[in-house]
């Protein structure tokens, strides 16, 4: 995945519908497919980066394109970086004195969650997951110090207020040295790296 200034994501409950929204979007404006397929349960994802007028309005494009089946969706204008690795399964930080897990519903909510964390505190992204593997919920794991992953797990909830997604949080402080190994090395329980 390359660094793009701008990324959008539309996250779609129909196949044929995130088809048809991503040719909408391509056909729009110049913009690159850095990630699109199939999730579970049966759900459509369309990630595209690049300038952030280009991205603008192709995501619109596919706003118009793919409504009503769209489930969620989230355009950023000046993404951090850590989410665009994590977002391409890239392993991040190792655990350190508290770990912040976050949980949303579907996975378009969790890139917006993690976005705002990144930005608006003071913890590392570890890991980011989006939808495969986890029945199209999203993932992801933060450390640092307890008041920080405290402070984190706020900008988190304010990032999704309003919205229809469901966020499950927890915060472990002084992780057991083996878990936080395991965790760091993969979180799935087949232990697959993806």
């Amino acid at each position: 995945m390359s660094d793009s200034p701008a990324i959008a994501l539309i996250e779609f409950s129909s196949i044929a519908a995130g088809t048809f929204a991503a040719d909408a979007m391509v056909k729009e404006a110049s913009v690159q497919i850095l990630r699109i397929g199939t999730i579970q349960p049966g759900r459509f994802l369309v990630l595209i980066g690049g300038m952030t007028a280009e991205v603008e309005l192709a995501h619109r494009a596919g706003i118009r394109a793919g409504t009503p089946q769209i489930l969620d969706d989230v355009f950023l204008p000046d993404a951090h970086s850590d989410v665009v690795k994590g977002i391409s399964g890239g392993r991040l930080a190792k655990a350190s004195d508290a770990m912040l897990t976050l949980e949303t519903s579907n996975s378009t909510a969790m890139v917006r969650a993690a976005d705002a964390v990144a930005k608006g505190a003071l913890v590392s992204l570890m890991e980011l997951r989006l939808g495969d593997g986890l029945g199209g919920k999203g993932l992801a794991r933060f450390v640092g110090l307890r008041s920080d992953a405290e402070a984190a797990s706020q900008v988190a909830r304010d990032a999704l207020a309003g919205r229809d997604v469901q966020l499950c949080e927890s915060i472990v402080s002084r992780i057991d040295d083996d878990l936080a190994e395991r965790l760091a090395d993969s979180s799935r329980f087949d232990g697959e790296k993806r």
